[in-house]
């Protein structure tokens, strides 16, 4: 199975500005998502960057990289920037894995791009992992999602679905054990040739109520396959104290 990798890198983060170039354990964290893309043995890892800050510092440690517009309101809108340059088939596999994603585990890369090339009536392919405590599952900052009997998604949301009607009257209670619930994994493939009509759709209403753009792919009747992640995702970096953590993670392994 053949893949490639694109690493969507912007500089102009809200609450970490300059967040790629930020260092962890001596290195940009670009770097060391780089690193991890590597060790998934994608066929080509391409950084996506608006910003020539980036370009240069990823280059210097031998990253291929394109100069992307500086209109992109996602990374999946970056990366179809990306295909478009590069003129990849429409049938190529590509995972996007976010700048900020410095602790991914390459076997997660593997697995979410196995499931496109094992499912082709998917779009989209991406990961999930058990939510076992209620603060998570009333966490909106949690995204989860609930799938057919077949792991297609069904709908995602910040709120807790699906909603027990009984046992969520009492909020004293653990989580109901008959029901499974899931977080969302921010881990995506697609086929390059999908990625073309996903940016000439507009946005969809619920799509901008969540603030979730996968919720586009299902307003307009398109398939997400999801799997229960093989292993732990490690610490995406929002925040400094995201920084903090992940760098520490470093430093003790």
């Amino acid at each position: 199975m053949k893949f490639k990798i694109v690493i969507p890198a912007r500089y102009a983060s809200t609450r970490l500005p300059g967040k790629p170039l930020l260092e962890i354990a001596g290195k940009p964290m670009i770097r060391h998502v780089f690193e991890r893309a590597k060790e998934s043995g994608a066929e080509e890892i391409v950084v996506a960057t608006d910003d020539a800050r980036i370009a240069d510092v990823a280059e210097g440690f031998g990253a291929e990289v394109c100069l992307t517009g500086v209109s992109h309101t996602s990374g999946t809108e970056r990366i179809a920037e990306v295909v478009e340059q590069f003129k990849w088939a429409d049938d190529t596999i590509v995972v996007n894995l976010q700048g900020d994603e410095p602790t991914m585990p390459a076997a997660l890369l593997t697995q979410v791009a196995r499931d496109m090339d094992t499912h082709p009536d998917a779009q989209i392919t991406t990961l999930s992992a058990p939510i076992t405590e209620r603060d998570m599952l009333f966490d909106p900052h949690v995204v989860k999602v609930v799938t057919d009997g077949n792991g297609y998604a069904l709908y995602f949301s910040r709120a807790p679905i699906p909603w027990h009607r009984d046992e969520f009257l009492h909020q004293d209670r653990p989580l109901p054990a008959s029901v499974g619930f899931s977080r969302h994994i921010g881990l995506y493939a697609y086929r390059a040739g999908f990625l073309e009509r996903y940016v000439n759709w507009p946005p969809a209403s619920i799509e901008q109520a969540e603030s979730l753009e996968q919720l586009r792919v299902l307003w307009h009747g398109d398939k997400i396959h999801v799997s229960e992640a093989h292993q732990e995702p490690g610490h995406g970096v929002d925040t400094r104290e995201d920084l903090h953590r992940v760098e520490n993670a470093f430093l003790h392994r």
